[in-house]
């Protein structure tokens, strides 16, 4: 740190970490789950801290029917009615020469009976971390940015180039608030996305495909099931085949997942079967995700999935004459990367290192995410920084501490004072 110069400083010194913490408390208190009203307000709430910062704010609404028709399109999930883009860019001319960005919506709240104390959104703080829906996915990450843009501010530095953060919604199923701030023309030289990276530098992301089974059975009273066929048990030598697919599109992955077990996982995430306890059921829909390797084309992964369910069936009398049916949607994540020996790789981590002492490894996430966006739709290298462990995520013990929210907030402080040529 003393090799800082006073420009670095300035901006460091800036950095307010109450206010961060208190930031931080005010985002994971609103509930805006995606597609609904409080996701919608929170960005409203975000495009005045904004300006506060001293950005200059675009909020738009998303015309929906127009990026539902785009070629491009990302699918989603929840239901939506609305949606707000925010971007806010520093005074200047020319393409911002850093980006950050983070997305305001959460998952919802699952059994609210697993939570402490049964509320999810309370951002409550014991030992020094915050639980709560949303703490560490990803508004954490959201709250060090606009800390960074905070600093920046209040500093009085001068910037030989602009800084933009982009707050952006409907990440979770499926990433339409960063098509369309993509689709708005809004770009940088390099962004980075301040996800939960548990201390590591993420370079790369799987995707993630949305899929639904549907397999027939036939209905029949339950007291004379041999009279029907079960759905349920049409059922169990796909789940099979699925098991048996994943197994074999893991084998040989990209060293970048050398820590982690199972980067492109198979799940079943939901089953539906049957309309009476004394019925044999005549139908089970299955909806779960598909991880895409990296740079695998999100086709291939389809033809993939599709072609073990059609082995499956051809193995099996039932199916053989009753195929089961597969589509696809919901959220359609490809896998991205950012490019191999780009400097903002070295950027980044000179950055953490001089914080916090230690030089991060690298690595790659088995989630799909909206760096696939920024680099494929948008063409601007980016990576994945920041606070928290994606482990705890989507999950009622969900948390973040908030040592680390400051210390990640401090490393992007540096890396835009270095990179937006502070002084």
């Amino acid at each position: 740190m003393s090799d800082l110069t006073t420009a670095e400083q300035r901006v460091l010194g800036a950095l307010d970490e109450a206010e961060l913490v208190a930031t931080l408390v005010e985002l994971v208190r609103v509930p805006s789950v995606t597609g609904t009203d409080a996701e919608a307000d929170l960005q409203h709430t975000v495009a005045r801290w904004y300006e506060e910062a001293g950005l200059e704010v675009d909020l738009w609404s998303l015309d929906l029917e127009a990026l539902r028709a785009d070629p491009g399109f990302p699918g989603t999930e929840a239901p939506r009615v609305e949606g707000f883009g925010l971007v806010g860019t520093g005074a200047g001319e020319g393409v911002p020469g850093l980006i950050l960005q983070g997305h305001v919506d959460v998952v919802p709240t699952g059994d609210l009976a697993k939570w402490a104390g049964g509320e999810a959104f309370s951002a409550r703080i014991v030992d020094g971390v915050l639980h709560g829906r949303g703490a560490c996915d990803m508004k954490a990450g959201v709250a060090a940015n606009l800390a960074v843009a905070r600093a920046l501010h209040r500093s009085g530095v001068a910037l030989e180039r602009r800084l933009a953060l982009h707050s952006v919604v409907s990440e979770e199923d499926g990433g339409l608030g960063a098509f369309a701030t993509l689709r708005r023309g809004h770009g940088g030289e390099v962004a980075v996305i301040t996800e939960p990276t548990s201390g590591r530098v993420v370079t790369a992301n799987a995707g993630a495909l949305t899929f639904r089974l549907e397999v027939a059975g036939r209905a029949a009273h339950g007291s004379t099931r041999l009279e029907g066929v079960s759905a349920i048990d049409a059922f169990f030598p796909v789940h099979v085949a699925l098991r048996s697919l994943e197994a074999r599109r893991n084998t040989d992955a990209d060293p970048l997942f050398a820590d982690t077990s199972l980067p492109y996982g198979i799940s079943v995430g939901t089953v539906r079967s049957g309309d009476w306890a004394s019925s044999v059921p005549d139908l089970l829909v299955a909806e779960g995700r598909m991880g895409v390797r990296l740079d695998e084309d999100p086709a291939d992964a389809r033809q993939a999935l599709e072609e073990a369910v059609v082995e499956a069936a051809s193995r099996d009398p039932w199916l053989r004459e009753h195929p089961p049916v597969v589509t696809w949607p919901g959220g359609q994540f490809a896998s991205g990367r950012l490019e191999g020996g780009h400097g903002l790789l070295a950027e980044v981590t000179d950055a953490v290192e001089t914080v916090t002492g230690a030089r991060p490894d690298e690595g790659a996430a088995p989630y799909g995410s909206d760096l696939r966006l920024y680099t494929g739709v948008g063409g601007i290298p980016t990576l994945q920084y920041g606070p928290g462990d994606v482990r705890l995520a989507h999950a009622p013990r969900e948390s973040v501490p908030v040592e680390e929210v400051v210390e990640v907030a401090r490393a992007l402080a540096l890396l835009a004072a270095r990179r937006l040529g502070a002084h």
